[in-house]
C-alpha cells in the first residue's frame, strides 16, 4: 500500500504501516499513479492547487482519493470531492486523525484505507474547523479577550489552563503553536455566522506584529 505526501518540510510518521513517500511539489504526485491515496500537508485552496489535485486523482490507478489539509476550508467551498484533514500544527502527531469526507462512498474507501494503514480516525462535519480546531480557536480567543481586559496575564492564564483543566498547552501556548493566522482565519469564518467567535482585537492586532513563512 503506497502513500504519497505533499509537504515541503519534514512529514510526520502518519501511517506506520503504509509505504510513505514525500514529495515537495504538487508535480511530483502525477510520477506516483500506482499511489492508493494522495495527502497535501501544504494545501491552500487555490484554483490551480485545486485542478491539479484532481488531475493526479483522475490519473491514478486506484482513482486515489485526495485527503488535503484544509482546517477552515470545507469540502463545500472547494466544490471537489477532497477529503479534508485537521493538519494544524501538534494535529498530525495525535493518535486519531480528524477527517472530512464527501459522501459515503468516500468514506467507506478512506476508512479501509486507514485501516490498513494502522491509523485510527474519526468524521467530523464539513463546517470550518471541523470539531478540535473549533474547540480550541474559541479556547485561544476567550484567552485573549480576557487578556484584553486586563484580567490576568498571559503566563497566568495559560498556568490556570494547564493545571485546571489538564491541558498540554495553555491558550496562548497552542496560539502560538498553531499560528495566530490560522486561528484567525478560522474564527472570521465561524464568526461569519456566529458573532461568539469574532476575534478580538487584539489577537488580529497580535498578527501584525509576528511574522510567518
Amino acid at each position: 500500500m503506497k502513500f504519497v505526501l505533499l509537504a515541503e518540510r519534514a512529514a510526520p510518521v502518519l501511517f506506520p504501516a503504509a509505504e510513505c513517500i514525500v514529495v515537495r511539489e504538487v508535480e511530483e504526485l502525477e510520477r506516483h499513479r500506482d499511489a492508493d491515496l494522495f495527502v497535501d500537508l501544504d494545501f491552500m485552496p487555490e484554483k490551480t492547487r485545486v485542478a491539479a489535485l484532481s488531475r493526479v486523482s483522475a490519473l491514478s490507478r486506484v482513482s486515489a482519493p485526495v485527503v488535503v489539509n484544509a482546517v477552515t476550508t470545507t469540502i463545500a467551498e472547494l466544490g471537489h470531492p477532497f477529503i479534508r484533514i485537521n493538519g494544524w500544527p501538534g494535529m498530525l502527531e495525535r493518535t486519531v486523525h480528524e477527517l472530512v469526507v464527501p459522501d459515503a462512498a468516500a468514506a467507506l474507501q478512506v476508512a479501509g484505507l486507514y485501516e490498513r494503514a494502522g491509523r485510527p480516525y474519526r468524521f467530523a462535519p464539513d463546517i470550518p474547523g471541523m470539531v478540535t480546531a473549533r474547540i480550541l480557536a474559541a479556547l485561544i480567543n476567550e484567552a485573549w479577550y480576557t487578556w484584553q481586559a486586563g484580567v490576568s496575564s498571559k503566563e497566568e492564564i495559560d498556568t490556570a489552563m494547564r493545571l485546571g483543566t489538564n491541558y498540554p498547552l495553555g491558550p496562548f501556548e497552542w496560539g502560538t503553536r498553531i499560528g495566530l493566522n490560522r486561528v484567525v482565519a478560522l474564527l472570521e469564518a465561524m464568526g461569519r455566522n456566529d458573532p461568539r467567535y469574532i476575534p478580538a482585537e487584539s489577537l488580529k492586532k497580535a498578527i501584525g506584529e509576528l511574522k510567518y513563512d
